[in-house]
């Protein structure tokens, strides 16, 4: 099979346990480009978050931000991108949410994202401190009660694996309309209805003439299952959960042992 598409997750599979790109990595990604094949980053991550590897990339492909609420097509001569997608939650759910983290967990960092910026309610809070030192993006403060509400993409949920997991069921309870995904063990992402990341594949599919069985999809955590179901070709990281790893078609190294480069040489430089 001839694959036309890589969609690649972030955190745990582009990214080592370092947060960084091995030079192997890399490498394959360089040699995709060369063969005219676009290597598309899927994150849940905003969209400065996912520029800044796309220039350490050397890449101008199109990218997917939170998960699939916002798409933006490749960089166009200009230096321009075309905005293909962008799904924003409903404010009363954020309103909402927020009020039940306040009141019920208050031990978990809430915070919201829109294309343009992180909002938190404190740059101290040792989650945003983490955070920030990961992705490189810096927040913006912002009073959820008082201040007046731009239109967010995401909120995100950032607390220990038993707050997270006991706040995922409970909002499943009072929001069966939302999509929530746990990124990692300590992350809940929480989008508008619908907003997926093979939605968004879907879309880009479209956007590039090409077939399912044409493209391959690499992800670690439960926000990728849908993903790795959906590709014709769904890879997961041998640093994943074993739900998400029996969502996959196959199964790479980790991320420490560039998993990613040995899918990529072994079904696209081939």
């Amino acid at each position: 099979m001839a694959y036309k598409l890589v969609f690649s997750d972030i955190d745990g599979t582009l990214l080592n346990s370092n947060h960084k790109i091995s030079k192997g990595t890399m490498e394959s990604v360089w040699k995709l480009k060369q063969k005219g094949i676009p290597f598309v980053l899927v994150s849940a991550r905003m969209p400065s978050g996912i520029h800044r590897l796309q220039e350490e990339l050397k890449i101008n492909d199109p990218i997917i931000c939170f998960s699939g609420a916002i798409v933006f097509g490749a960089v166009q001569t200009d230096g321009t991108r075309q905005v293909l997608h962008n799904k924003s939650l409903d404010p009363s759910h954020v309103n909402e949410i927020y009020s039940l983290v306040s009141e019920q967990f208050p031990k978990v960092s809430f915070s919201s994202y829109n294309e343009a910026n992180w909002y938190v309610s404190s740059i101290t809070d040792e989650w945003v401190i983490q955070e920030q030192a990961i992705t490189g993006t810096p927040p913006q403060v912002f009073n959820f009660v008082d201040d007046i509400h731009p239109l967010f993409n995401k909120i995100m949920c950032m607390g220990s694996p038993q707050e997270i997991d006991s706040l995922q069921e409970e909002l499943k309870k009072q929001h069966p309309e939302i999509m929530i995904y746990k990124s990692k063990p300590t992350y809940l992402e929480i989008m508008a209805q619908h907003v997926q990341k093979s939605s968004a594949i879907n879309l880009l599919m479209q956007y590039y003439n090409a077939k399912k069985e044409e493209i391959i999809a690499v992800g670690d955590n439960y926000n990728d299952m849908d993903m790795l179901q959906f590709a014709g070709l769904g890879v997961a990281m041998g640093n994943s959960p074993d739900d998400v790893k029996a969502a996959a078609d196959i199964i790479t190294l980790s991320n420490d042992q560039d998993g990613l480069k040995e899918v990529i040489e072994k079904y696209c430089l081939v």
